[in-house]
């Protein structure tokens, strides 16, 4: 009896090729994302722009390859490899100042990120465009289609593991640059095997000369000038990117290159950043401070806010931080200790109230970043659920980042309307006497309250909190005009577009103790020189919106 024919699938060089060319482009995406937030940012913009760059660049290549596809050859398509392994190496080398030098490009706002993607991932991505063609037509398979067929599936399985690989285990597990360093060798590694059994001088020698630059390109790191500081540690969470920077006696918590959480080493009590003074006007506004017991605190950072709480009040305090990184920072680097009143939950802010019984009297909403806001805790739904589990004169702050008027202000008067339909009675704060993009505090009561600046004002000559909020109540604002800005839902939450007005403007975050603002640099670039009405005004106490 004779035995079939194994159909058993044997991978012929040209498959290896396009599976790993697969892999490389997807996880290559993946990276992008990471490399391009902390001067980006990574809202849909910037994700907008890595996609259409990366399909673009795919397309090109599909496209050059297929009208070379004549001369292809398992060589050709090593060095088309090797080229790719060759840039990784200048993506990991030079990425950091090919980000300035592309950020110095005047766009707008919603477009800024185009010229850097493209110069940092539009060539590698290019060259690999071509290994499809190339190898659909070495390929063995009987027929165009089949042949077509064959490659778009590996070529797809490829991205799936790249995706996958890249996302669940190699950003939480590694840095960016030994996760280039590994595509890079993987390239080169393919490149290789494709020239063998006739290995030759030329691509044997460029596969060890790539190889070498990989090392080299990984071992020194970006290059790139950072006048922050001395950088204490440093990774990437699954997340976002992690860095925590001693400047003298002040160590700052960055995510994503923005600055997020500070702490003088020294005075550890001491609020470094003015806005976190903010935290306490909730207790202002309660009916009695003494009374409060339970308080929510979305989002964790350095934990400024929830130790300060514990530590003035009586109280238990919960807080929602959803990058586990995050917290395990501020414990080592921020003097962060759980207690019987102080718990870190590992969960995201809004799945955490749907999951609770446990009512508050006092909600601090601080998980915005100044460019990456989570849009399922801006929406009205979310605020709606916020208030349901405030007690009957509980007090909703949240910490938003925009202009109090004027450009840059839309998402800071989209979230007060919204924030306003959840709510009895709604104020704002501002943190800075300047009218460029810093911290607004928005409160919100469930009870109405109807309070005046007045009353907050004999409020806090009355109540012994420990904290002197009479510079706070100051900065209290007349309501803004939401008349041209949405309401913020689950169906319509446009806040890419509310913050495009923001992007390229300086980020102005007051420090305690100075006589000056600290003017941080917008995610793309430094703010040209303020206009005469967006200067601080001598003797201001409070600016309507």
């Amino acid at each position: 009896m004779s035995m079939g024919k194994s159909s058993a699938f044997r991978p012929t060089k040209p498959d290896v090729a396009v599976f790993v060319s697969g892999v490389t482009s997807m996880g290559l995406e993946i990276l992008a994302g990471r490399i391009i937030a902390p001067q980006f940012g990574s809202s849909i913009y910037t994700w907008g722009s890595i996609i259409t760059v990366f399909l673009a660049a795919l397309s090109l290549g599909y496209w050059q390859g297929g009208k070379k596809a004549a001369t292809a050859s398992n060589r050709r398509m090593s060095w088309l490899l090797l080229g790719t392994a060759a840039y990784v190496a200048v993506v990991i080398y030079g990425s950091d100042q090919l980000l300035l030098s592309a950020s110095a490009i005047p766009l707008p706002a919603r477009y800024a990120s185009l010229p850097a993607v493209i110069m940092l991932f539009g060539p590698p991505t290019y060259l690999l465009g071509f290994i499809s063609p190339y190898a659909a037509e070495l390929s063995q398979k009987e027929g165009t289609g089949e042949a077509s067929g064959h490659v778009y599936a590996l070529g797809t399985i490829g991205s799936i593991v790249g995706a996958g690989a890249t996302t669940y285990v190699l950003v939480p597990a590694l840095g960016i640059d030994m996760i280039g360093l590994l595509f890079g060798f993987i390239l080169v590694g393919t490149a290789f095997a494709l020239t063998l059994p006739r290995l030759t001088p030329k691509p044997a020698s460029a596969s060890v000369a790539i190889a070498i630059v990989l090392v080299v390109a990984a071992g020194l790191g970006p290059v790139a000038f950072d006048h922050r500081g001395e950088v204490v540690y440093q990774t990437q969470t699954a997340y976002q990117e992690l860095e925590v920077i001693d400047d003298g006696d002040v160590r700052t918590l960055y995510l994503d290159g923005a600055r997020h959480s500070a702490m003088d080493l020294e005075d550890p009590d001491r609020h470094v950043f003015e806005y976190t003074r903010y935290f306490h006007l909730p207790m202002l506004m309660v009916d009695d401070p003494d009374e409060v017991e339970n308080v929510l605190f979305i989002g964790g950072g350095g934990y400024t806010g929830p130790k300060d709480f514990e530590r003035k009040y009586d109280v238990d305090v919960d807080v929602a931080e959803l990058d586990p990184e995050v917290t395990r920072t501020a414990k080592e680097y921020f003097r962060l200790e759980e207690s019987e009143n102080l718990t870190a939950h590992t969960e995201d802010g809004r799945i955490f109230l749907q999951e609770t019984d446990k009512t508050y009297d006092v909600i601090v909403l601080d998980a915005y970043q100044k460019d990456q806001v989570p849009i399922h805790l801006t929406q009205v739904e979310f605020m709606e659920l916020a208030e349901s589990h405030l007690d009957e004169d509980g007090v909703l702050l949240a910490n938003v980042i925009a202009a109090p008027s004027g450009s840059g202000s839309a998402f800071y008067r989209a979230q007060y309307k919204t924030i306003d339909e959840a709510f009895a009675s709604t104020y704002s704060f501002r943190t800075s006497s300047w009218d460029s993009v810093q911290n607004i505090e928005i409160a919100a009561t469930k009870a109405e309250t109807n309070f005046t600046e007045a009353d907050l004002e004999t409020r806090n000559d009355q109540r012994d909190l420990g904290i002197d909020l009479r510079s706070e109540v100051d900065a209290y604002m007349d309501p803004p005009n939401t008349d041209d800005v949405p309401l913020l839902t689950e169906d319509h939450a446009p806040v890419d577009n509310l913050q495009a007005s923001t992007v390229g403007q300086e980020y102005v975050i007051e420090q305690t103790g100075e006589d000056e603002t600290q003017p941080e640099p917008a995610s793309i670039t430094v703010g040209p020189e303020l206009p005469a009405h967006a200067r601080p005004t001598p003797g201001l106490e409070s600016i309507p919106a």
